[in-house]
C-alpha cells in the first residue's frame, strides 16, 4: 500500500499562513469585545477567540484575552463532538451551537462557547468559537460568580450541552425564549450571546477567505507545520530539565466558616515528572471533591489550562524565546495525572462554577514544583484574586455586575513581584471606576495600594490592592476567593506574603466585620459599604541583599515604615529620611 506524504511546504509560507491565521483571532476578539453589552467583556476582556481544526487541534487564539477563555477552546469543540455523536446529530452548515457543560470541556457554567462548524465546498474543516463570562444563567442566587453555596450541578445555572442555537441557518425563537425567561439580565447576557455570535461568524468568513486564497491543502500543511514547530520548542525547553520528580504542596482556604473539616483546609498536590522530552504533572493526593460545593475544577477547561498556560509561561518565556504560535503543538509533549473523584477531577454532578481561585492555586503549587529545578524562572508565591458578585434591582428588573478584585505576583530572580494584578491564568483587566459608577448604584471610594505590606526579599513581593465599595440602593452580593488564610510563599529566604481579606461596614456603624473568603449571596442596605483587600505576593531572596537604594524608594513610596527597613533589610534610614549607608553596612555585617 503507497503510503500518502503530507504536502511539503515552504518557511516563508508557512509564516504568511500563521499571520493570516493569528489575524482572525484578534480581529475576531476586537470585534466582539466592541459589540458586548457587559463591563465583564469589554473593559475586562473575560472572553476568548480561537480557531480549532478537524482533528480539534486549536490553530489560532485571541492573545488579547485571557487564557482561561482561549485555552479551552479545543476542550469545548471536543464536548460538543461527543454529546453530538452521542445523539446521533450532525454538522450542517448554518447550524450555531452553544455549550457551557463543564463535564465535557467548557470551563464552568457562566463561560459560555458558541461554536460554529466550517463548511468549505460542503466539507467540514473546522470550527470557528467565541466563548465569554456572562453575568448571569439563572443559578439560585443573581450573578455568576460567587454561588459558593451550590450544592450541585444543577444549582449553578442553565447547562447548555451543544444546543443548537441556530439550526441550518434558521433561528430556533423557542431557546431564545428560554434564555430571555430564565437570565435575570436578559438584555445584558443575551446581547453578549449574540456579539458572539456574530465574532464567531466572522471567524468563519475569515478562514474561508485565507483557504480561498492560499488553498486547503496548503492551510492544512501549514498548520500541521505550526503545530510540529511549537511542539518542537517545548520539548526542547523540557530537554533541559534534569530527570526526575519534583513535588510541592499548596493550600486553598475552602469553606473557613463550615462546622465540616472535609470542606476546609483543602489540600493541591502536584509532582513533576521529567523524562527526557516528556513532562508528567501528577495531582495525586490532592485533597477529595467537595460534592455539595462548588469549589472544585473541571479537569478538561479549568486544571489542564492551568497547567498548560504555567508550563509554557515558565519554559517558553516570551522574553527569551519572542512570539511562538500559540496552538495545541504545545500541548503535545505534557501528560496530566488526576484522580477522578479529587477537587481536580470532580464526578458529576459535583458542582464547579466557582473554581476560580482553586485553579490558581494549581498553578501556583506547579511553578512551586518547578522552582526545585528552574529558580530564576519562576516567581514566588502569587496572591489569589477575589471575584465579587453585585446585584440589585431597579424598576422590577435585575442589574448585575462582575468585579475582579485584582491579586499580585511573587518577587522574582531579578525583579520586583507586580502589583494588583491579575494573576496567572486569569489575565483580565481591571474595570474603571468610571464604568462601574456611570452603568450600576455602587459608588467606589477607595481603590489604591495596600499600604506597609510588600513581603521583603531581595526582590519583594508585589502589592495587593483595597478597593471599597459602597451601595446607593439596596442590592445583594456575593463572593468568591481565597487566601484569606494562607499567605504566599516566600522563595530562597524571602518572606511570605499578606493574606487577603473581605470586610462589610453597615451605614451607621464605624466598624469593619470580617467575612469569610467565600461569601453566600447576602443583602445590603443603601449606604452599606463592603472592603476588598487582595494578597501580597511572596518575597524572592534573602532581603538582606536588597539594594538599599531600593529599599529607600519602597520607603518613600509608603510601601513600608522605616522600622521594617532596619529589621526586615537591615538598612538604616535618618531622622531626615535618607540612607545612612556607613550604619546599613555594618548592620548587615552582623546579622
Amino acid at each position: 500500500m503507497t503510503q500518502i506524504k503530507s504536502k511539503k511546504i515552504d518557511p516563508i509560507t508557512v509564516q504568511v499562513v500563521l499571520g493570516a491565521l493569528e489575524n482572525v483571532a484578534v480581529e475576531m476578539g476586537h470585534k466582539l469585545a466592541r459589540m458586548a453589552y457587559s463591563s465583564i467583556i469589554r473593559e475586562s476582556e473575560d472572553f476568548g477567540c480561537a480557531l480549532v481544526d478537524l482533528k480539534g487541534q486549536q490553530l489560532c487564539e485571541s492573545s488579547h484575552s485571557t487564557p482561561l477563555q482561549s485555552g479551552p477552546i479545543p476542550g469545548y469543540v471536543q464536548g460538543i463532538r461527543q454529546i453530538m455523536e452521542e445523539r446521533g446529530d450532525t454538522f450542517n452548515s448554518g447550524d450555531v451551537i452553544m455549550h457551557n457543560s463543564p463535564y465535557h470541556g467548557a470551563s464552568h457554567g457562566p463561560d459560555v462557547g458558541f461554536c460554529i462548524p466550517v463548511f468549505y465546498h460542503d466539507e467540514l474543516i473546522g470550527f470557528s468559537v467565541t466563548t465569554a463570562h456572562h453575568l448571569d444563567i439563572g443559578s439560585s442566587t443573581p450573578g455568576s460568580c460567587g454561588i459558593v453555596d451550590a450544592v450541585d450541578a444543577y444549582a449553578e445555572g442553565l447547562q447548555f450541552k451543544a444546543i443548537k442555537v441556530y439550526e441550518k441557518g434558521v433561528k430556533n425563537r423557542y431557546i431564545w425564549d428560554l434564555l430571555k425567561d430564565n437570565i435575570r439580565a436578559p438584555k445584558l447576557v443575551v446581547g453578549d450571546m449574540e456579539a458572539q455570535i456574530a465574532a464567531a461568524k466572522i471567524g468563519v468568513q475569515r478562514y474561508i477567505e485565507i483557504i480561498e486564497k492560499f488553498g486547503l491543502e496548503t492551510v492544512e500543511a501549514a498548520s500541521e507545520e505550526l503545530m510540529n514547530y511549537s511542539e518542537k520548542m517545548m520539548r526542547d525547553a523540557i530537554k533541559k530539565l534534569p530527570d526526575g520528580e519534583y513535588a510541592a504542596e499548596g493550600n486553598l482556604d475552602g469553606y473557613l466558616d463550615s462546622n465540616d473539616p472535609a470542606k476546609k483546609d483543602l489540600k493541591i498536590r502536584v509532582t513533576v515528572k521529567v523524562s527526557g522530552s516528556d513532562i508528567t504533572v501528577d495531582l495525586t493526593g490532592t485533597s477529595p471533591q467537595v460534592s455539595d460545593r462548588p469549589i472544585n475544577m473541571p479537569l478538561l477547561g479549568t486544571v489542564d489550562i492551568a497547567i498548560y498556560l504555567t508550563l509554557r509561561s515558565i519554559l517558553l518565556d516570551s522574553t527569551i524565546y519572542g512570539n511562538f504560535p500559540q496552538n495545541s503543538g504545545l500541548i503535545r509533549p505534557i501528560k496530566i495525572i488526576a484522580p477522578k473523584g479529587t477537587l481536580c477531577n470532580p464526578i458529576f454532578p459535583a458542582p464547579s462554577i466557582a473554581r476560580f481561585c482553586s485553579g490558581n492555586i494549581v498553578a501556583d503549587t506547579l511553578m512551586k514544583s518547578l522552582a526545585q529545578v528552574v529558580p530564576h524562572q519562576i516567581s514566588a508565591g502569587v496572591g489569589n484574586l477575589q471575584v465579587v458578585a453585585f446585584s440589585g434591582k431597579k424598576d422590577d428588573n435585575y442589574w448585575v455586575y462582575m468585579d475582579i478584585m485584582e491579586g499580585s505576583y511573587g518577587g522574582r530572580y531579578g525583579k520586583d513581584g507586580m502589583d494588583a494584578v491579575d494573576t496567572l491564568y486569569a489575565n483580565t483587566r481591571n474595570n474603571p471606576i468610571e464604568d462601574i459608577e456611570s452603568h450600576y448604584p455602587l459608588r467606589v471610594n477607595r481603590y489604591e495600594l495596600k499600604d506597609h505590606e510588600c513581603a521583603p526579599g531581595k526582590w519583594r513581593g508585589g502589592i495587593g490592592s483595597v478597593k471599597e465599595i459602597t451601595f446607593l440602593n439596596e442590592g445583594s452580593f456575593s463572593v468568591e476567593a481565597d487566601g484569606h488564610k494562607y499567605a504566599p510563599w516566600g522563595f530562597d529566604g524571602g518572606y511570605s506574603g499578606s493574606t487577603g481579606s473581605l470586610r462589610i461596614r453597615e451605614k451607621g456603624n464605624g466598624e469593619l466585620v470580617q467575612l469569610p473568603s467565600k461569601l453566600p449571596n447576602r443583602t445590603v442596605k443603601t449606604g452599606d459599604t463592603i472592603q476588598l483587600a487582595g494578597p501580597g505576593g511572596g518575597g524572592y531572596g534573602n532581603p538582606f541583599e536588597r539594594d538599599p537604594e531600593k529599599v529607600h524608594g519602597d520607603y518613600l513610596d509608603g510601601f513600608i515604615l522605616k522600622e521594617n527597613a532596619l529589621k526586615d533589610y537591615g538598612v538604616v534610614i535618618t531622622d531626615k529620611g535618607e540612607v545612612d549607608y556607613e550604619q546599613t553596612y555594618e548592620r548587615r555585617k552582623s546579622e
